[in-house]
């Protein structure tokens, strides 16, 4: 990655902002599986209807979900699995910190006689 410019370092902080929140990572979980009605992404995360389509509608205004109307129902779906790609290289980074700091941990913890 190259020098960016201000705009674009906006633009990528505004992304990892929608991604910065618990709630939207479990419903983009969710949608991992393929298209979703809203009431399915519901009964699969727990969370309440308000909140869950407050949350549907910030990913889809960010451009990471797709939505259409089937009758009464909206369906989400992901437009761009990169985000999924994104998340399990932060997974993975997590992963291997835990694992350095447990070793850490091990190595300073008093020797059993």
């Amino acid at each position: 990655m190259g020098a960016l410019s201000d705009e674009v370092l906006v633009e990528i902080a505004a992304y990892f902002r929608v991604l910065a929140e618990p709630m939207r990572l479990k419903i983009l979980q969710v949608l991992m599986e393929g298209e979703q009605s809203v009431g399915e992404v519901i009964a699969e995360t727990g969370g309440n209807q308000a909140n869950i389509s407050k949350h549907l509608h910030i990913l889809w205004q960010a451009g990471i979900l797709q939505r259409r109307t089937v009758g009464t129902s909206v369906r989400y779906m992901v437009v761009d699995p990169v985000v999924f790609e994104i998340c399990q290289v932060v997974y993975d980074y997590l992963v291997r910190q835990m694992a350095v700091k447990s070793n850490l941990r091990a190595s300073l913890l008093p020797m059993s006689k």
